[in-house]
């Protein structure tokens, strides 16, 4: 196969400034049953990537999402997994993330969050700010990243707008500037007040909101004829919301100190068309990133990228391997040789592929702010630096600190190899930390997890993909600190201990309490025990 830049002419400075600038790079993040997957496919289907809509459950006739592709997700109908989709809108190359919303996957989305320049924080209508997504609140701001808020479900009964609004100033310090105003009350979803031009969006239900809604646009004046009480309680309300808020200012909402917000139903597509046009037009383009060191690398600068996500199990055909990688500076083309940070090597990208959920097709080049998935990178691994010509090497992506445990053993001891396979690829994408010790062996590695949901995806997957059923075994831990060799003997001499060996070198010792641990730090000073750098979402 003949690389790309053999035949087409060498992209400039210019070139890579202007496709950076259509890029339009995030993710949509929430606490579970918020309706990301929902609204991940409603704004596919807005942008006319997809004919119909999928739901979550299959529910009504409608087939399943395209970011949920795994077996477990359209059983559950939560998200386990984070998915990349790419597609065109208006004149922007849109990448969007959808992340996974429950607790135990806070890792996936904390690694997806690398990744993205801005974020939407999607909010149920009827519980508010839960607790998952405030954490994400925190992330977002930690990391610099502007958020758009959406309260979504506006079509079942929920809170007061108002009083939502005073509940995201009052519990994450944004302050929120409205851009659509609801037209009803919650469970009776309308249409919206445009605040940007005081126009009336009226929806139209169809059916199963699998396809577009019909929007009519109307001016205030129609507004107060076709529904006078509504639209009357929905301009008094944003006359005591302007009173406070204000208008949207892009500075600050770049700067994390506000956050517009808009009001939907993703399942019915009521305000998906406009939440769509606000990323293109409010959403920041890609930047330059800064490196290990702090010095930013700028998005015209030779080729860079870093591996957030690994994943296997797409296709089952060819039971492939799928590294993504977030472009940061240059221009990538398929076929091009880079150089891996990690060792030094080059690495040839010649199968590289454009990712829309499961589905993939082999794209040719990209730029800043693009995901793009390199089949069968062995060698690759999350958080690793690609590069060409200048070296740079972008921050490592933090590993959270475990606190459940299990032993893993094969149920069929015939079916070793893939037993050790299957082990091996869940540990490179991170879906589990892999910890072993002699006195276990390699037929009994412990799994190492943030939370109880990650041993289901690990055995289901160990069986349906690897062919190598699994029996878990729990073990009575509950925390993990990094210790060294010469602490080892001292520390599993005390009781509910146990010391094992993480792949990337770490000795980590395990407590069954806090206690425990406490007990033997305050009676043996000496030993090494340093807790283990967790970026813990807030």
């Amino acid at each position: 196969m003949t690389a790309p830049s053999a035949s087409r002419p060498e992209a400039t400075s210019t070139d890579v400034v202007a496709e950076a600038a259509r890029r339009r790079t995030f993710a949509v993040i929430s606490h579970p049953d918020a309706g990301k997957s929902t609204l991940t496919e409603a704004l596919a289907l807005h942008a006319r990537v997809i004919g119909q809509a999928g739901a979550v459950h299959g529910k009504a006739g409608r087939r399943g999402t395209v970011s949920d592709w795994m077996d477990m997700e359209r059983a559950r109908g939560i998200s386990i997994t984070s998915a990349a989709l790419q597609f065109a809108y208006r004149d922007a190359v849109v990448n969007l993330l959808d992340t996974p919303g429950h607790a135990d996957f806070s890792e996936d989305t904390y690694r997806v969050l690398t990744a993205v320049d801005a974020a939407v924080m999607l909010i149920d209508a009827a519980k508010g700010l839960e607790a998952q997504t405030m954490k994400l609140f925190a992330v977002c701001r930690h990391r610099g990243i502007p958020v758009i808020t959406v309260v979504n479900k506006w079509d079942r009964p929920g809170k007061d707008a108002l009083a939502l609004m005073d509940e995201v100033v009052e519990r994450t310090g944004l302050t929120p500037t409205a851009l659509t105003w609801p037209v009803g009350i919650a469970g009776d979803f309308r249409g919206v007040l445009d605040r940007r031009d005081g126009s009336y969006r009226r929806f139209t239900r169809t059916a199963g909101g699998a396809t577009v809604a019909p929007e009519e646009q109307l001016s205030a004046a129609e507004a107060a004829a076709s529904e006078p009480d509504a639209w009357a309680q929905a301009q008094e309300e944003v006359d005591l919301l302007a009173a406070t808020a204000g208008e949207h200012d892009q500075e600050l909402f770049l700067s994390g100190v506000t956050t517009p917000v808009l009001f939907a139903s993703a399942v019915s597509n009521f305000g998906v068309g406009t939440l769509l046009d606000v990323l293109v037009d409010l959403a920041p383009a890609p930047a330059g990133r800064p490196d290990a060191d702090g010095a930013v690398r700028p998005v015209d600068a030779p080729f860079s990228g870093f591996v957030f996500k690994v994943q296997s199990g797409m296709d089952a055909a060819h039971r492939d391997r799928l590294a993504y990688i977030r472009i940061c500076s240059g221009v990538f083309e398929r076929g091009m040789v880079v150089t891996h940070d990690a060792t030094g090597r080059p690495f040839a990208t010649k199968y590289a592929q454009q990712v829309f959920g499961r589905e993939r097709e082999s794209i040719d080049v990209a730029f800043p702010g693009d995901v793009v998935g390199l089949v069968n990178a062995s060698a690759l691994h999350v958080g690793d630096t690609l590069f060409t010509e200048r070296p740079v090497s972008f921050p490592p992506l933090t590993t959270f600190a475990p606190e459940h445990f299990a032993v893993v053993r094969s149920i069929e001891t015939a079916r070793h190899k893939q037993f050790r396979r299957g082990i091996e690829q869940l540990e490179s994408e991170g879906v589990v930390q892999v910890l072993r010790s002699d006195r276990r062996g390699d037929q009994a590695p412990v799994f190492a997890v943030v939370g109880p949901m990650q041993f289901e995806v690990a055995s289901h997957r160990m069986e349906q993909e690897f062919g190598a059923p699994v029996h878990l075994e729990p073990l009575p831990y509950s925390l993990a600190v990094r210790t060294d060799e010469a602490s080892v003997a001292r520390i599993t001499a005390s009781s509910g201990t146990e010391v094992l060996r993480r792949s990337d070198g770490e000795l980590l010792a395990l407590f069954t309490t806090k206690w425990v641990l406490r007990v033997l730090r305050e009676g043996k000073p000496d030993l090494t025990l340093e807790p283990l750098v967790a970026a813990q979402l807030g």
